[in-house]
């Protein structure tokens, strides 16, 4: 078994914008689209410790974290655990960003490449039990860009990427972040799926048309109003099915008056990534975005919210190995 003096591993955050068929009521479960984006990121880096060893981790509940996928990775490949962990830079948990899944594969890319196994991605991600309802985060961490997956069948292992795209340089998704909270996540999450009422097929019919026929070619030919159009439509049918468990379309109604005000100044592709609280929409270019954010965060100064101007990253995680 080979192995690397150290490895160090870039994975990117994601936003979630929506499911397709939450009732799996035309024979798949899920199916959804997301992207890439270039920040936030987590970091680690990984060298050989003959004690094991977590650095730069001050979170019990992500020490926690990290550990387990750690111990999981190298009992699944009889790897002896001696190696250091060093958390140079993580993604903010629990806000809709796909911390916990970016984390599972950074840790498993990150011994997968320290000790040579050649091992897939999804390989990892099966061990790992990621994509057990999006395939976004593994399809991000692969190859970036704008993923759409095909969900859950009966012999469905991770699932499937069914198209990948370049997402325009210029274009720029604002993120409405909400201080005070944190999104269904965990056990709370899991209840919540189960408490939701059936998805009718109808509906799923409809949103699989319109990501088939308008929002897939809508970013092919960089139409970013049809693509935004088709965004807001599947974020409000979807935030509606799941209003009950979150309170609303938006999880934090501050979040829902700052995209309304948004959307009213240009802004498009106007939803909540996964249970939020974080929203995002998407403008053309960054002078749009810099505008648009300045003046948000004078209108919106005595709330607990805060905006951030983000990019989609068109590349997946970066591994770069420095050897013996």
């Amino acid at each position: 078994m080979t192995s690397y003096s150290s490895v160090s591993v870039i994975a990117p955050a994601r936003l979630h914008m929506g499911f397709l068929d939450l009732s799996g009521s035309l024979g798949r479960h899920f199916g959804s689209i997301g992207v890439a984006l270039n920040e936030p990121v987590t970091h680690l880096v990984i060298k050989h410790n003959p004690s094991p060893l977590l650095q730069n981790v001050n979170n019990n509940e992500f020490l926690n974290r990290v550990e387990k996928y750690r111990a999981t990775f190298c009992e699944a490949f009889q790897i002896q655990n001696t190696t250091q962990i060093e958390v140079i830079e993580t993604i903010p948990e629990h806000i809709g960003l796909g911390s916990g899944t970016q984390m599972a594969l950074a840790v498993g890319a990150g011994l997968n490449a320290f000790y040579g196994l050649n091992l897939s991605v999804r390989d990892i991600a099966a061990t790992m039990d990621r994509g057990l309802r999006s395939g976004i985060g593994i399809g991000i961490f692969e190859k970036g860009g704008l993923i759409v997956d095909g969900g859950r069948g009966e012999n469905t292992l991770t699932p499937p990427m069914l198209a990948r795209f370049d997402v325009p340089e210029n274009w720029r998704f604002i993120l409405v972040f909400d201080e005070r909270g944190q999104g269904l996540h965990g056990s709370q999450e899991v209840e919540a799926f189960k408490t939701l009422s059936a998805f009718p097929r109808h509906i799923a019919e409809r949103l699989s048309y319109l990501l088939l026929m308008q929002a897939m070619p809508a970013i092919a030919e960089k139409d970013l109003v049809r693509f935004g159009e088709v965004i807001t439509e599947l974020q409000r049918t979807v935030g509606e099915h799941f209003s009950p468990a979150q309170g609303g379309i938006f999880t934090s109604e501050n979040v829902a008056n700052a995209m309304q005000w948004l959307a009213e100044r240009g802004a498009v592709a106007i939803g909540q990534t996964s249970w939020g609280p974080t929203g995002f929409c998407l403008v053309e270019n960054s002078e749009i975005a810099e505008s648009l954010t300045k003046q948000a965060q004078t209108v919106f100064e005595k709330t607990p919210l805060h905006f951030s101007i983000v990019s989609a990253r068109n590349s997946g995680g970066e591994i770069t190995i420095s050897q013996n």
